[in-house]
């Protein structure tokens, strides 16, 4: 039941925990951090999570449904348009409610954002600690007269662990977030985590204690929010080896690994998980070297491509390994040569991202020198650098689009080999523009009309001949369990207007199951 919806039977909380989250499924595990760290004030606090589609109008309904006398907000790229309308409305309906907002979207360059005026308070950084003396003291009737309060970096042995907050509904229904350390010792100039000094590792016993009481009450779905959970092998070995010891059909575990860093303990561990228990997500970001030097990045490049191997050839694991368009001085052809080595590599999904400059990250320090143009509201995504046009970027977001429906869905594994053939970067580049161009949208396709899409463009665009996209596409589609498989029609003709061959499959199209893909 949603927020809202449980509105009506709000009992009064002074301390209201609040955030909008990028989908119900999502479970912050930023505001469970705050109300364990609450301490005595605990009692006195509940949450109360939103998502992106809720209006602000709703949204404030129910917060003030809880009658808080504080309420603290949680403020991040995704949802920071949505909760500067809910602060502003709020401080309106409710001028007495003291608003403490905090997180990584407000923590830097927050002086001339609106929310930050609309606000009470602020503390940036990690807040665990920080936002508790603040509620004690707007409580007690001592509100301080300074606007921001620091946060900081918090040694992890005095913080109170969370986990045993996540309620019955959040196991049941939504991602679990773990996080074994906090911070990063490297310095990417796109990533705010190189602002960190160092990573700092929770004590491990009291970790795994915390593992275990969530595995007993029936998590089987542990997503590691931890920036390297290979920094430190003796520990992530131990990670490894407890799940091992409890691995079932249900357990699925992902971590975010440092590229160029396997070793054997670590290696042979993940080599035991069956298929479908582990997901890896590894940034390789660039193989060009002169461009992760003046991002202030370390990577081993020839380790990296071994450890890549290495893990495909002898793991299970799902490999999700992340590429970056825009890195300052790369162009498309710098880009295109990265994305070609990884597609050789064969991971099973390759994300595309845009860069981005997020707010306190040193990558702007670049932008006169290449031209670099940045949206300016979120997500803060490069436009246009003296080596990427303004157009070419915009194919570029279109490629990233269209490479996730068909190359990263799992949908389409026998029409990728002939999407990308010998020349991957080229001809995807190909695929995205001929697919613009007929279809002039990037969202939501319906299952049948995605696979007409990509037939036509096999074929018309990338010399494909109808057989094989016909037999490829065919096989794909039952594996989605589409029923009668993929049939290849003619594509329209006069203006978009459909021949009698289409019209006369369209009763029997619209009588196969379909559904909308985001």
């Amino acid at each position: 039941m949603t927020a809202i919806l449980a509105a009506a039977h709000c009992v009064p909380s002074p301390i209201l925990l609040c955030t909008i989250n990028a989908k119900y499924i999502h479970a912050s595990l930023g505001l469970r951090y705050l109300l364990a760290n609450l301490g005595d004030l605990q009692q006195s606090a509940k949450i109360a999570e939103f998502v992106i589609t809720q209006r602000p109008l709703d949204i404030v309904e129910a917060i003030i449904a809880h009658q808080p006398q504080v309420v603290g907000l949680g403020v991040y790229i995704w949802n920071v348009e949505q909760t500067t309308q809910v602060v502003a409305i709020l401080k309106r309906v409710a001028p007495e409610v003291c608003v403490i907002i905090g997180g990584p979207e407000v923590s830097y360059e927050f002086e001339e954002q609106q929310i930050f005026q609309e606000a009470d308070y602020l503390i940036t950084g990690q807040a665990d600690f920080a936002f508790a003396q603040l509620c004690r003291a707007v409580l007690a009737g001592h509100k301080p007269p300074i606007k921001v309060h620091l946060g900081g970096e918090l040694a992890t042995a005095g913080l109170a662990l969370p986990y045993h907050l996540y309620d019955e509904q959040d196991i049941a229904h939504r991602l679990i977030y773990v996080e074994a350390s906090r911070g990063c010792p490297f310095k990417c100039e796109f990533c705010l985590s190189s602002l960190d000094t160092t990573a700092r590792p929770f004590e491990l016993t009291r970790f795994l204690a915390e593992m275990d009481a969530l595995f007993q009450r029936g998590v089987r779905h542990f997503k590691f929010v931890d920036r390297t959970f290979n920094l430190a092998p003796a520990t992530s070995a131990a990670i490894l080896q407890f799940f091992l010891e409890r691995v079932d059909e249900r357990l699925f575990l992902h971590f975010e690994l440092v590229p160029d860093r396997l070793p054997a303990t670590i290696a042979q561990l993940l080599a035991e998980f069956p298929p479908g228990a582990v997901q890896l997500e590894i940034g390789v970001q660039s193989f060009n070297t002169l461009i992760q030097r003046r991002i202030s990045r370390q990577q081993d490049d020839a380790r990296t491509v071994a450890n890549l191997t290495w893990l495909r050839q002898h793991t299970q694991a799902h490999l999700h390994v992340d590429l970056i368009v825009g890195l300052p001085g790369e162009d498309m052809d710098s880009f295109a040569a990265g994305f070609d080595k990884l597609v050789a590599l064969q991971p099973h999904e390759i994300q595309i991202g845009i860069l981005k400059r997020l707010r306190g990250t040193p990558i702007g320090r670049h932008a006169v020198d290449f031209g670099m143009v940045f949206n300016p509201g979120p997500p803060y995504n490069l436009l246009a650098s003296n080596q990427i046009s303004f157009q070419d970027m915009q194919r570029l977001v279109r490629v990233a689009r269209y490479w996730d429906l068909v190359g990263n869905s799992a949908r389409f594994p026998n029409a990728k080999v002939l999407l990308l053939g010998e020349a991957p970067f080229a001809r995807l580049l190909a695929f995205s523009d001929w697919v613009y161009a007929h279809v002039a949208k990037t969202h939501e396709f319906a299952v049948g009309r995605l696979f007409q899409v990509v037939h036509n463009a096999l074929t018309e665009r990338l010399g494909v001949s109808v057989e094989d996209a016909t037999a490829a596409l065919k096989l794909d589609s039952e594996r989605l369990g589409v029923r009668d498989g993929f049939q290849a029609r003619p594509p329209k003709q006069d203006g978009g207007q459909p021949t009698a061959e289409t019209r006369a499959d369209d009763s029997h199209r619209t009588r196969q199951k379909r559904f909308a893909i985001q």
